[in-house]
């Protein structure tokens, strides 16, 4: 119990609890404290992973909820400021598709290879997380003062995130697919029987 409930792994159950908060303060039209809340989500992102790192204190129950935290809070905020129409529906979509393409992948080359396939962020991936965190961003900063975000920035912001988005979404897809065909390989190169020697040759 000791070993779960360490630094890193209680600053991402923060984040899965900042989920519901920041819903809720949209909701009720308090941009600044859910700018607040969200900036303080993707800072203790950065410090559970810093302090992972230093400590070796990162559980297996830690890896898997540190990146589902972060995907369900960008995932609910994309969701809530389209249905504000503050975030472009086209941009939503790819966002929510990208991750739900990637979960049934892995669940579907699971039940293809009857084995798990490791899953290590690309720098593609993690650069439209990065615009992901961007565009919101701007998006609640651009809610609290209007004047200090210009709607160009934001629209420029928004392609590049779809773009990465969509570039990381390819790019996890053919991993996936040549990870598959690797698996198909190995057992029939294991398969095959040993070269004989031809008949009358002896060895030296």
């Amino acid at each position: 119990m000791l070993r779960v409930l360490n630094v890193p792994n209680f600053l991402t159950l923060l984040r899965i609890v900042a989920i519901p908060c920041s819903l809720i303060l949209l909701e009720d039209l308090r941009y600044r404290e859910a700018l607040a809340v969200f900036v303080a989500a993707g800072v203790t992102d950065g410090l559970d992973g810093a302090i992972a790192r230093l400590t070796h204190t990162k559980t297996t129950l830690g890896a898997f909820l540190d990146p589902a935290a972060d995907k369900a809070l960008l995932v609910s905020a994309f969701i809530a400021l389209g249905f504000m129409h503050v975030v472009p529906r086209w941009l939503v979509v790819i966002v929510i598709s990208r991750d739900v393409l990637i979960v049934l992948g892995y669940f579907l080359l699971f039940m293809l290879a009857q084995q798990t396939m490791e899953v290590r962020p690309s720098i593609a991936g993690k650069t439209s997380t990065a615009f992901q965190l961007l565009s919101v961003t701007l998006v609640l900063v651009a809610l609290v003062s209007p004047d200090m975000v210009a709607p160009p920035a934001r629209l420029l912001v928004f392609y590049v995130t779809g773009a990465l988005t969509t570039l990381a979404g390819l790019q996890y897809m053919y991993r996936g697919l040549a990870w598959l065909q690797r698996q198909g390989e190995a057992p029939a190169a294991a398969a095959e029987p040993p070269a004989r020697e031809a008949p009358g040759r002896r060895r030296a």
